[in-house]
């Protein structure tokens, strides 16, 4: 039997909506960015993000289901965003699909947003599990051995800043747009990666842990040094220090990768997330697997950043494992995919951050 489910997500400052089926067919997938709102304060501010998708939500469901060329009396549940992320996002979207759910009788499916993630290469690829995720994205970066719909197990992951804040940050230190990565990639291309003897964070370390919050800072004192010589950032030194820092993050990841391989002996390594669109980084992960003799795959742009195509196939993947959630489906704010593993970010009343 296939099934078709409509998926909500709200975690950050995406809102979407889309309708997938379980023969792997997306029958639509819209996204409504907020990039514009939360241009002027340098980030995603989450009280505008919250109202936005407030906003927003209602239209992009109408919009895939008409995109779909379905109605709710064709769907067989809904999936949405229960956590982790921002929460008055999350909860949005919570709601809304707990209003469809009460108003349609179909059956409610809570998803955690990075299992979305990590089950995407199912959906793309058909990928069989076991595999091994590197999530590599704005708020997360973790190793991830996946086994099963809800079988997840950490290798490693960051301590402190995820790669994709890292460059936002960066970026944000040498005058470039946000969202930071596509800009400083684009200026890294006229640099030398060479020129700045950036850090390689946890290099030293064994295992298969990230860190990210130094070599930003690293970047911040050369911005400085070269500002006190000059009287301003030349535009050679700033692509120069775009390449070098473009060059460490690659670097990291790259060398943790293969950790993570050779721990793990998995056939097959997939990337998501933003930062995979990188192709400095995807091509020293590629050079990785090749050496090591595995597979390599990375689903498609649109379906890397955060979209609901991927909460609905989770949904899919859980529904057909028998799990659905009650009608009164709260919203998490944090929510760990491998609950036995240890905090990577420390752990409050609220539970562990990652």
């Amino acid at each position: 039997m296939v099934l078709t489910l409509l998926g909500i997500e709200s975690s950050c400052d995406d809102s979407a909506a889309a309708v997938v089926r379980s023969d792997r067919a997306v029958l639509s997938s819209v996204v409504e960015g907020q990039a514009a709102l939360h241009a002027p304060f340098g980030g995603v501010v989450p009280e505008i993000a919250a109202r936005a998708h407030a906003e927003k939500l209602d239209g992009c469901v109408a919009r895939a289901l008409a995109e779909a060329g379905v109605g709710l009396a064709d769907l067989d549940a809904v999936a949405v965003t229960s956590g982790p992320g921002l929460i008055g996002g999350v909860l949005s979207g919570v709601m809304l699909a707990r209003g469809i759910a009460a108003a349609t009788g179909l059956p409610l499916v809570g998803v955690n947003h990075l299992a979305g993630h990590a089950l995407t290469p199912r959906l793309t690829d058909g990928l069989e599990f076991p595999y091994l995720m590197l999530l590599v994205s704005g708020g997360h970066c973790q190793f991830l051995m996946v086994s099963g719909p809800g079988e997840f197990r950490r290798l490693g992951g960051t301590i402190d800043d995820a790669p994709g804040e890292a460059f936002d940050k960066v970026a944000k230190l040498l005058a470039l747009p946000q969202p930071g990565g596509p800009p400083l990639e684009a200026e890294a291309l006229k640099g030398d990666a060479k020129r700045f003897a950036l850090p390689r964070p946890l290099l030293d370390r064994p295992g298969c842990d990230m860190s990210f919050s130094g070599l930003k800072t690293a970047v911040l004192r050369a911005r400085d040094a070269l500002i006190a010589e000059h009287g301003g950032l030349r535009r050679q030194d700033r692509a120069d220090l775009c390449a070098s820092f473009q060059a460490a993050v690659a670097a990291v990841l790259a060398e943790k990768t293969r950790r993570a391989l050779a721990e793990s002996e998995a056939p097959v390594l997939a990337v998501a997330g933003g930062v995979a669109a990188n192709s400095v980084i995807r091509a020293a992960l590629q050079g990785v697997c090749e050496k090591a003799g595995v597979g390599f795959t990375a689903p498609p742009l649109r379906l890397c950043t955060d979209n609901a195509a991927m909460i609905a196939w989770a949904g899919i993947e859980k529904l057909q494992a028998g799990l659905v959630d009650p009608a009164d489906l709260t919203a998490r704010p944090r929510w760990p995919l491998d609950a036995m593993a240890a905090p990577m970010i420390g752990s409050g009343k609220k539970g562990a951050k990652a």
